[in-house]
């Protein structure tokens, strides 16, 4: 048999044509979103063929871009053959109707929200990963099954035979009858779960251990972060939504004492509200941590407006106040020019590069001081028979002076606020 012969069935991907409008006062510049729109696109296994905007102060109610537009849209599809068409801001159901009859050719046509849903459904691996999926994007679905339907309803105007059953509306509202049905299941699912979370989240708690949360834009490098500190082996990949699942992991510094780092979902701008809604239960970790990095690529063009969308999210779901510090990721990718004047603009920060463990003594040294702010200086002396309290001071303290007594040992420990109370009864005062 010939080379020639041989038919491929390898999947090709599909041909995307996306479209951004150049919003007045818009923090983002228009073509810098369309890149951001595109690694999304590619992360879900599309190819994109080309591109269209426009410029509009507000969007057109019937088909979100103008009639011009709209005609200039199906041209570009035809010539480039394209198989799917994304938008860059959310579509209404019926401006997303319209489009669908304009354009034609059963060409798909989709928003940054079904997009980024459509990512999560491919990334998501644990049960309540896939379980706020279903749910985000059941919620997405809910009011657009009226067009999805559209073609029965027309058939009933037509007449004659299958007109007399109104079998589109029948259809309809089965259907949404059973969506509902789903999202209701799947909101008890979630409460199960999030019930146990909550008890995991008590037993790191009442562990004494102090608690961070990696929190930032996607593909910044939080998972690759929490590898360099903890071996963690976390999935870490240069794409977008990488990993959906909290993962935590104990770290030791080199003081002895222990904390846990929770790895958690990535954010980025125009994060649908549906998904912060239906993953705040995985964001609980956020909202629970006595610490958040919030994690940057210090690469990216789009640092500072990548800050913006960071704090929007964190605002959003209640932890805009928690004590928090900046972290500048993949420093390496930086000339030492280019670093001195990042830390020069941004004195507070800690700069890291996960890749190379560039900067990490420095941030050991952060948490160390984070870790310890809240601590108290105690005098003790705890008898040889509560030995467990002294492993306690050793594993969640810092222990600064020891000695072995005939009555016990005499501690000078900083010991953290929540186990203070333990030992406050060994307290030696008259020193």
């Amino acid at each position: 048999m010939s080379a020639a012969s041989f038919i491929s069935t390898a999947p090709v991907s599909e041909r995307a044509v996306l479209v951004g409008i150049e919003w007045r006062n818009s923090i983002w510049p228009t073509e810098r979103s369309l890149d951001e729109l595109e690694r999304l696109v590619e992360s879900a296994g599309a190819e994109c063929v080309g591109r269209l905007t426009q410029r509009l102060d507000r969007p057109v109610p019937r088909s979100f871009i103008g009639s011009g537009k709209v005609e200039e849209l199906e041209a570009l599809v035809e010539r480039l053959d394209a198989d799917v068409v994304v938008f860059d801001d959310d579509l209404t159901p019926s401006q997303q109707s319209f489009l669908e009859k304009s354009v034609g050719r059963s060409v798909k046509i989709i928003d940054r929200t079904a997009l980024i849903l459509d990512i999560f459904g491919l990334r998501a691996r644990s049960r309540e990963g896939r379980l706020q999926v279903q749910l985000a994007q059941l919620q997405y679905l809910l009011p657009r099954l009226r067009g999805m339907w559209s073609h029965l309803a027309k058939e009933q105007t037509r007449g004659g035979i299958g007109s007399r059953f109104g079998q589109g509306e029948s259809q309809l509202e089965i259907d949404r009858r059973l969506i509902r049905d789903k999202i209701s299941s799947l909101r008890r699912e979630l409460k199960t779960v999030e019930r146990r979370r909550e008890v995991q989240s008590r037993s790191r708690s009442e562990s004494l251990a102090f608690r961070v949360a990696l929190a930032g834009y996607t593909n910044a490098g939080k998972s690759s972060i929490l590898n360099a500190l903890t071996a963690a082996n976390v999935e870490s990949a240069d794409k977008l939504f990488a990993t959906l699942d909290p993962t935590t992991r104990t770290l030791s510094l080199p003081g002895g004492r222990r904390l846990t780092i929770t790895d958690t979902v990535g954010f980025i701008q125009k994060l649908p509200h549906g998904l912060v809604e239906a993953f705040k239960s995985t964001l609980s970790e956020v909202l629970s941590a006595d610490l958040i990095i919030k994690v940057i690529d210090a690469a990216d063009d789009d640092a500072d407006r990548h800050i913006e969308a960071v704090d929007r999210v964190l605002c959003e779901i209640g932890a805009g106040e928690r004590p928090a510090i900046t972290l500048y990721n993949k420093v390496d990718m930086l000339d030492s020019e280019q670093r001195s004047y990042l830390q020069a603009r941004h004195p507070d920060a800690v700069l890291f590069s996960a890749a190379t463990s560039w900067g990490l003594e420095s941030l050991l040294d952060r948490l160390s001081t984070e870790a310890t702010r809240s601590d108290t200086l105690m005098s003790l002396m705890i008898p040889y028979a509560q030995g467990d309290l002294l492993n306690l001071l050793r594993t969640y303290g810092d222990v600064i002076a020891l000695d072995y007594r005939s009555d016990g040992a005499d501690v000078v420990a900083r010991v953290p606020e929540r186990i203070v109370g333990r030992i406050r009864r060994y307290e030696v005062t008259d020193r």
